[in-house]
């Protein structure tokens, strides 16, 4: 086949300052009305005199054209989901986001919205609140949720939160000091623990990728508050041990946590409150169609069984007789975790991204986000270099974990170089060195919108990258060579001393 080939020059985009010639006008600001000028030399006047400029800010002088062409050729030096050729980032689920979802979200009757407002003349935010909350709830199987968790460590927080106040208020919080947590587990779930204040005790997977059951029974106790656990895992593995597993943490008198990260790969297909799970967290800027990526926006709800609905946080949006209404009564409520109702940006894309898929849509979305997945993993987990490690033969999920490892021994081409290297192909890199359980990891989630095609491209690459890597390693271990800035210093771009924050103090990173 034919690839499509990336091929950029490299420049360096000069900082604005730079572009700064004196005199040069690109908004001319009008005078100020006489009465409003003497009330600025009155303002003024109260300023102390060692505060006060001595001469104006040394702003840069453009015209309107130079600022537009700069700040535009900023945002093409970055990689997005809609402009990129490729996003096969693993463990966040980065969905295309349809553009009717940021239409919506971005309506000017939403973001008019002040969350003082009294509630009748909201009417209509809270009933799509309300209906988002019913869907989550069939989609989860649940049967109560919060929706102001603000994204998923949050919504990790609130639920554990939960957990904690079930034990205190049967009196047995004192006993119950662990949360135990799979060695595939995401980085946040033991993070989270031990803000809530428990201690967390890691179990093993066996050589299919799910729990160790012996393992896991074998410190299962009256000191188990719970255990965490997202399935499918970090892996893209299906745990099929999952009722035996909540048995076992049941047994105990522990409570099931699901984190919701990977739910794209079984939405609309089997539900985790049908799996023996008690408390749940969704990612709705995951699987719902929000990107994440940069740090927000977020929103990641929390879904709980009904022996736990009075521990949420308040209010809850209730409906009488087609009024919507903020309820304020839960007894042992946790309390307010989040600002008003949360991130309603995210809810509403997510709101738009379930009424337009539908339930079938839905269904059909993780279907090939499956597909899609166990395409990649079986048009490379032979290919020279990688390896598909655990459960050998057994069908991945949403995404598949392949390692390097076999490469970097005999090349010394590591995971980060072939990542580096799909850079030159115009690909976004996958998740590297992660799961930590798998050497050399290299995570690809491709979702449920990639074309075969590009699919394909993909596929190509990552196999060139492996000849490459075999006849000329030198040529994988410089990359990349075709991007904006070429390969960094790994140490000197982590470190702090290197991050240059000032124009004055303006630095390029140069290896």
């Amino acid at each position: 086949m034919t690839m499509r080939k990336f091929r950029q020059a490299q420049w360096e985009e000069p900082i604005i300052f730079e572009l700064s010639r004196e005199d040069r006008v690109g908004f001319s600001v009008p005078a100020l009305e006489p009465e409003i000028a003497d009330a600025m030399d009155d303002i003024a006047g109260l300023v102390p005199n060692g505060m006060l400029r001595e001469k104006p800010p040394g702003l840069p002088e453009v015209s309107e054209l130079e600022v537009l062409r700069h700040f535009i050729h900023l945002s093409q030096m970055n990689y997005g989901v809609n402009s990129g050729r490729f996003y096969p980032l693993g463990s966040c689920t980065m969905k295309y986001n349809p553009v009717i979802n940021e239409v919506l979200a971005g309506h000017p009757k939403v973001t008019g919205i002040h969350p003082d407002q009294d509630e009748a003349s909201i009417q209509g935010l809270l009933a799509m609140l309300h209906e988002l909350k019913q869907g989550y709830l069939e989609i989860t199987g649940m049967d109560d949720a919060s929706l102001q968790p603000a994204a998923g460590a949050h919504g990790e927080y609130l639920g554990v939160l939960l957990i904690r106040a079930y034990h205190a208020d049967r009196g047995d919080l004192e006993g119950r000091t662990e949360i135990i947590i799979p060695d595939s587990a995401h980085g946040t779930n033991p993070a989270t623990a031990i803000m809530a204040g428990f201690k967390t005790i890691e179990v093993p997977s066996n050589e299919d990728g799910g729990v160790d059951l012996e393992a896991l029974a074998s410190v299962a106790g009256p000191q188990t508050a719970g255990l965490m656990l997202t399935n499918p895992n970090t892996l893209g593995i299906f745990d099929s041990n999952i009722s035996k597993i909540a048995g076992i943490v049941h047994d105990v008198g522990g409570l099931m946590y699901y984190d919701g990260a990977n739910l794209n790969a079984i939405m609309g297909k089997c539900r985790p409150g049908d799996m023996g799970f008690d408390v749940v967290h969704v990612n709705l800027h995951k699987t719902f169609s929000t990107p994440h990526g940069g740090g927000g926006p977020g929103s990641g709800p929390v879904g709980v069984k009904s022996f736990l609905a009075d521990y949420l946080p308040v209010p809850d949006i209730v409906e009488s007789a087609g009024v919507y209404s903020l309820d304020w009564d839960r007894s042992k409520t946790v309390g307010k975790i989040h600002g008003y109702h949360g991130n309603v940006g995210p809810m509403l894309r997510a709101y738009t991204y379930m009424v337009t898929m539908g339930g079938e849509g839905l269904k059909e979305a993780s279907e090939l986000s499956v597909l899609n997945s166990n395409y990649i993993a079986a048009k490379l987990k032979d290919v020279k270099g990688y390896s598909l490690p655990f459960a050998e033969g057994k069908p991945r999920m949403h995404e598949a974990v392949l390692s390097a490892e076999k490469m970097s021994e005999e090349t010394g081409v590591r995971a980060l170089n072939v990542s580096k290297k799909l850079l030159d192909y115009g690909l976004h890199a996958p998740t590297t060195y992660f799961p930590l359980i798998v050497p050399e990891a290299l995570m690809i989630e491709p979702t449920e919108t990639e074309p075969v095609e590009v699919l394909d491209e993909f596929i190509e690459a990552m196999k060139e990258i492996s000849d490459l890597a075999y006849s000329d390693p030198d040529d994988v271990l410089g990359a990349p060579r075709m991007t904006v800035v070429g390969k960094l210093d790994e140490a000197r771009a982590a470190h702090p001393r290197t991050i240059c924050l000032s124009w004055k103090t303006y630095c390029r990173m140069i290896p």
